[in-house]
C-alpha cells in the first residue's frame, strides 16, 4: 500500500523515453527520468517520495524533501495567493498552506513553522500553521530526565514554548537559555520536571553528571589549546561562559567541580589550570 507524502520502496516494472513507471498494484506511478538512479533498471526497487506534481498526477522522486507527512518543519514561503500560501520544501512543486491554516499572514520570504499532513479531501500532502491540535499533553510518552527532541514554538512571557519530540509541549525558561534561538530552532534537551496538570518543563543539554561526563573531555582540550590556562572561574558572567564553552554556568562548575576533584585542574582566582601545567595542587 502506497503512502503519499513519504517515502516508499517500490519495484520498476516498464520503461518510457521520458522514466520509468513503478509498480503499484494499479497503472503504475510515473519517475521522472532525471530522478531515476543512474542505472536503473526494469525489476529494481527504489526509494522514492510520493506527491503530487501541479496537474495532480502522483509523481515519484528521489529527491529529499524538507520534511514528510507527520513532520514538523520551518519552511520559506515562495509565493502567495489570496487562497493561501506555497512553501518551500525541497521539492519540484511546492507545498500549499491554505489560508484556513495560517495563523499569521503569510508573506512571501518569510519563514514559518508548520506541520506537513495529507488532506483527506485531495488525497495530497499540504501544511498548517496550526500544529497544537496535533500536540497532546494528556497522555505523555515521556518522563523526568528523559533526553528529548526540542523544536522552538513561541516566545512566551516567561521563556519558549517548545515542541517536545513531535508530540508535546513544554516550557524551556529565560534562566535555562544562553545563546540566541529562534522559532523553528531544532535542540538537545531533557525534561527537568513534569507537573501533575501535565505542564513539561525542559532544560538545554544533557541530563545531571552524564551531561559532565561529556563537557569534561570538551573543558580539558580547550585548556590544552590554551596552554593550560583559562580566564574563566565561578564569577565569570552566565553569558560568557556560554560563548566560549557553550554550556551553562551551572554545567560550568558542575564541570570544574568534578575535574577539580579528580585533581586535573586547579582553582584559581582568575580562572582555571590544568593541574600538570600549573603548580600541583596541595
Amino acid at each position: 500500500m502506497i503512502q503519499v507524502g513519504a517515502y516508499n520502496t517500490l519495484k520498476i516494472n516498464r520503461r518510457v523515453d521520458f522514466g520509468f513507471y513503478l509498480d503499484d498494484g494499479a497503472e503504475g506511478i510515473l519517475l521522472p527520468k532525471r530522478f531515476a538512479p543512474p542505472k536503473a533498471r526494469i525489476g529494481d526497487e527504489v526509494k522514492v517520495f510520493l506527491y503530487h506534481d501541479s496537474d495532480n498526477r502522483l509523481i515519484a522522486t528521489t529527491q529529499e524533501p524538507k520534511g514528510i507527512v507527520g513532520d514538523i518543519v520551518l519552511l520559506e514561503a515562495v509565493a502567495v495567493t489570496p487562497q493561501g500560501a506555497f512553501l518551500d520544501w525541497g521539492l519540484m512543486k511546492d507545498l500549499f498552506v491554505a489560508k484556513s491554516q495560517q495563523h499569521t499572514v503569510m508573506r512571501k520570504g518569510g519563514k514559518y513553522l508548520v506541520r506537513i499532513y495529507l488532506d483527506q479531501q485531495t488525497g495530497r500532502a499540504a501544511a498548517t500553521e496550526k500544529i497544537d491540535q496535533y500536540l497532546d499533553n494528556d497522555n505523555l510518552t515521556v518522563k523526568e530526565l528523559e533526553p528529548v527532541k526540542l523544536i522552538v514554538y513561541r516566545r512566551s512571557d516567561i521563556g519558549y514554548v517548545v515542541i517536545i519530540n513531535d508530540r508535546h509541549t513544554g516550557m524551556l525558561h529565560f534562566n535555562q537559555v544562553y545563546r540566541e534561538i529562534a522559532v523553528g530552532d531544532r535542540l538537545e534537551g531533557y525534561i527537568s520536571s513534569i507537573k501533575p496538570e501535565g505542564k513539561i518543563d525542559v532544560v538545554l543539554g544533557k541530563p545531571g553528571y552524564q551531561r559532565v561526563e561529556d563537557e569534561t573531555e570538551k573543558l580539558l582540550r580547550l585548556l590544552r589549546q590554551n596552554k593550560g590556562f583559562l580566564p574563566y572561574h565561578d564569577k565569570s558572567l552566565p553569558e560568557d561562559i556560554y560563548a566560549y564553552f557553550g554550556m551553562s554556568k551551572k554545567t560550568f562548575k558542575m564541570t570544574t567541580g568534578a575535574l577539580y576533584r579528580q585533581k586535573k585542574i586547579t582553582l584559581e582566582p582568575d580562572g582555571i589550570r590544568l593541574a600538570e601545567v600549573g603548580q600541583p595542587q596541595s
